[in-house]
This record gives structure tokens, C-alpha cells and sequence, in this order.
């Protein structure tokens, strides 16, 4: 992560941990950790990678896992440490994970490689710590659908209304204001790039998830409902082979 980033994302530690955390963003409550613990479940050494304030780590201990969560921001970790719920937290980066070679049966990361510089050397990490038939959940605001410039196009000329797919084979950087005030860095990246890392290093797909928003994110959104048959979400579950 550069500086510049690292300091995007220390200074709007509290926005993430008020608005997405602790029960306040219905797609984590009613989407992503009910996915978390499904597949996650029957695993006893999970690594939780970009752990933020450590929801998705609390949830995969919940199933009976150790659980170690790794996050490069300070805020995120204090927070994770004094929410306690059974998990083991530490600073650190994708890319140069601080573990033994196949030191657990589970790594997931969820919405982390949108802002990683250097995804390849994160699958490789992640490969490395995984032991043989060990399982990546991956998860991802969706590369196509969500691709930079893609949203839902009104056309009154045409008298159509459909959903705008951006520039998905581009590899870009874009700044996105989450809220006034919040700006915030995205990678985008074709999914393609994702999935041949993953197999260059022994890690092959077993099961591909795109789920419908979520009524509560519909609820609160709902400019988005028009859109609702497109995914948001895509989650691509591996084994290490």
C-alpha cells in the first residue's frame, strides 16, 4: 500500500468502523457474514486478511476457529483488539505475510484486493500459508458489473432504461468519493487477472457465488432497486491444491 493510500485509509478508519461495522450495513449482516460462516465452517486455522475492526474474523471464530486477523492500519486493530470475541490481531500487509508456509486450513479476504497494489504477490502469500486443501474465500465488489463508470443509465431518446457496464479489461486507479469528504482509492482489475494468479499458484475454484443485493441494502437504497438483478457482490471460494 503507498503512503498515500495508507493515509486515505487511516484517516477514514472511523468512517468504515461507524458506518459498515458492528450491525450498522445490512449487505455485511445479511450477505457477507452469513456467507463467511457457511464456508468458512469445519475450518480450525482461519487467517482473516484486511481484517479491519475484525467482523468477519468474530464470525469465523463464532464457527469454533482460531482466527487471526491482519490489517496495515493501527486504528483498525486497536478497535478489532478491544472487540475482542475470540480472535488474535496483528498489523501487517497482504503481500508479506508475517506466517509459516501452510500454517492454516482457511485465508478469506473480503473487499481488500480493490485496493492492493500488489495482487499477485498477495495470492502468492496466500497460497504459501494455506495448507494442501486448505480454502481461499475471496470475495470482491464484483469486476464487471462494478467496473469503474458502470451504474444505471436512464435513455430517454431511446426510451430504455439499462445497466452500463464500464471499462472492465482496463486496470485503473479511481478516487471515489464515498460521502462528502471521504475519498477513497479503488483498483479495478478483469477478473481474468485474479483467477490466473490464483491458478499459477495451486489455487484452483471450486465454487463461484453472485448474489442478488440484499434487502436491507435495497431498503436503504433505493435508487438500486431498478438494478437489483445485478450483483454487487462476487465470491470465489478455492482450494489449494
Amino acid at each position: 500500500m503507498t503512503a498515500e493510500r495508507f493515509a486515505a485509509w487511516s484517516e477514514h478508519a472511523g468512517w468504515w468502523q461507524d458506518g459498515f461495522t458492528d450491525g450498522a450495513d445490512p449487505e455485511y449482516e445479511e450477505q457477507i457474514l452469513p456467507i463467511v460462516a457457511e464456508h468458512l465452517a469445519g475450518r480450525d486455522r482461519v487467517l482473516d486478511i484486511g481484517c479491519g475492526e475484525g467482523q468477519l474474523s468474530r464470525r469465523a471464530a463464532g464457527t469454533g476457529a482460531a482466527v487471526i486477523g491482519i490489517d496495515p492500519i493501527a486504528a483498525q486493530v486497536t478497535l478489532a483488539t478491544a472487540r475482542a470475541g475470540g480472535p488474535t490481531y496483528l498489523r501487517g500487509e497482504a503481500a508479506r505475510l508475517p506466517f509459516r508456509s501452510g500454517g492454516f486450513d482457511a485465508v478469506v479476504a473480503c473487499l481488500v484486493f480493490e485496493h492492493l497494489e500488489e495482487p499477485d504477490h498477495a495470492i502468492a502469500e496466500v497460497a504459501r500459508v494455506l495448507a494442501p486443501g486448505g480454502r481461499f474465500l475471496f470475495m470482491l465488489n464484483h469486476p464487471l458489473l462494478q467496473a469503474p463508470g458502470s451504474g444505471w443509465v436512464d435513455d430517454h431518446i431511446l426510451e430504455e432504461q439499462y445497466w452500463r457496464v464500464g471499462a472492465y479489461l482496463t486496470d485503473s486507479v479511481v478516487d471515489e468519493e464515498m460521502e462528502p469528504g471521504v475519498v477513497l482509492p479503488f483498483v479495478h482489475r478483469p477478473l481474468s487477472r485474479y483467477v490466473n494468479a490464483m491458478a499459477d499458484h495451486g489455487l484452483f475454484v471450486d465454487r463461484m457465488l453472485e448474489p442478488p443485493p440484499p434487502a436491507g441494502f435495497l431498503a436503504r437504497a433505493p435508487g438500486y432497486s431498478a438494478a437489483a438483478e445485478f450483483p454487487r457482490l462476487l465470491v470465489l471460494r478455492a482450494t489449494r491444491a
